[in-house]
């Protein structure tokens, strides 16, 4: 190969380097804006505020994993909590499942009403 094909190589190459890169930029663009690929799905999980045990609604509790319909209805009748390890504690679901859920969970606590002054 002489030095004209070897350029003429190398610049072929460099532009369907290019394009292949163009291409793949204007599909994540035109990607839907909720589909997101599982490593930034579960980063943005991550970054979430931290569900209230003690306000969740079930479908919430739900949505935890390892968490359904009976292990959520449990959550919710050992209300209220003062801390979040109580539900390992007040034997309402087994360690392994609070292990998975531990850092996505918090124990807020409600504030009482002021007392009115007579």
């Amino acid at each position: 190969m002489n030095f004209t094909e070897r350029k003429l190589t190398a610049q072929i190459t460099v532009l369907v380097f290019l394009l292949s890169l163009v291409t793949g930029l204007a599909a994540a663009q035109n990607a839907e804006p909720g589909s997101k690929p599982e490593a930034m799905a579960h980063t943005a999980k991550a970054s979430m505020e931290k569900l209230d045990i003690n306000t969740a609604t079930k479908d919430q509790l739900k949505e935890l994993p390892g968490v359904g319909d009976a292990y959520s209805q449990k959550i919710i009748d050992g209300r209220p909590y003062r801390a979040k390890n109580e539900l390992v504690q007040k034997k309402i679901i087994p360690q392994a499942t609070y292990d998975k859920i531990k850092d996505m969970i918090i124990a807020k606590q409600s504030k009482m009403a002021p007392a009115k002054a007579k």
